[in-house]
Parts: structure tokens; sequence; C-alpha cells
């Protein structure tokens, strides 16, 4: 996997768990539910690209 989609899945989750974050602190679930909703997001790129390196890896 490149650094760069390491990278922007990083700052994906990151961004989501500060959304989910603010939304519990403010009291809006909304937002609480987005920033659980980019961190699985993020988690499943992830994943994703892990399973596309496993197999280039391999030639």
């Amino acid at each position: 996997m490149g650094n760069e989609e390491k990278f922007e899945n990083k700052k994906d989750e990151l961004w989501g768990k500060a959304k989910e974050a603010t939304g519990d602190a403010t009291g809006d679930d909304e937002l609480k539910r987005q920033g659980k909703f980019d961190q699985t997001k993020a988690n499943l790129k992830q994943a994703g690209e892990k399973v596309k390196d496993a197999f280039t890896d391999n030639d």
C-alpha cells in the first residue's frame, strides 16, 4: 500500500474520531453518527488496500 493511501485513510479515520468526539461533547447525535461512519469507511478502505497488497506482493 502506498504511503499516500495510508495517510489518506488515517486522516479520514482521525477526522471521523474528531467529529464523533465533537458530536458527543455537544450532544449532536447526527455529527456523532457521521464520525463513526467516517471511521468505519476509512477502516474498510484500509482493509481493502491490505487485501490488494497481499495479492500484488506475491507476484
